[in-house]
């Protein structure tokens, strides 16, 4: 319900992720990360990767955009994935300058690796200090 790079329900499943294995993956750990609610409803969520370090999804709906939902979201969950032993957090990000992604993580530091992953994301990194 992103108004950029949305996943369908239909894509998510056919590269192996369910609501079933994704709440599995948050209740076990796997997927650590945080929520925003406001008025008794989710209208943000980040969540990275336990075994890597990778930030595998920061959305926020549309009427939330611009309050810095995202911003501290993904600080949330980078300094989990930090205190969790990371130093190297990465993830995908659309290569597009028109995307609001390419600015947003670029604004808060994240850097280009120069690599692209197997669905033509550009792969950006930041260091973090546990």
């Amino acid at each position: 319900m992103t108004r950029q790079n949305p996943a369908s329900e239909e894509w998510l499943r056919s590269i192996g992720i369910t609501r079933e294995s994704f709440a599995e993956n948050i209740r076990s750990g796997a997927l650590p990360g945080h929520v925003c609610v406001a008025d008794g409803k989710i209208v943000g969520f980040c969540f990275g990767i336990l075994e890597t370090g990778e930030i595998q999804v920061v959305a926020v709906l549309p009427d939330f955009e611009n309050r810095g939902v995202g911003k501290e979201l993904l600080d949330r969950t980078s300094k989990d994935l930090a205190k969790l032993g990371h130093t190297r957090l990465f993830l995908g990000c659309s290569p597009d300058p028109a995307s609001r992604s390419h600015g947003f993580y670029r604004h808060l530091g994240w850097r280009s690796t120069g690599t692209y992953d197997k669905y033509g994301d550009e792969i950006l990194e930041v260091f973090v200090e546990p």
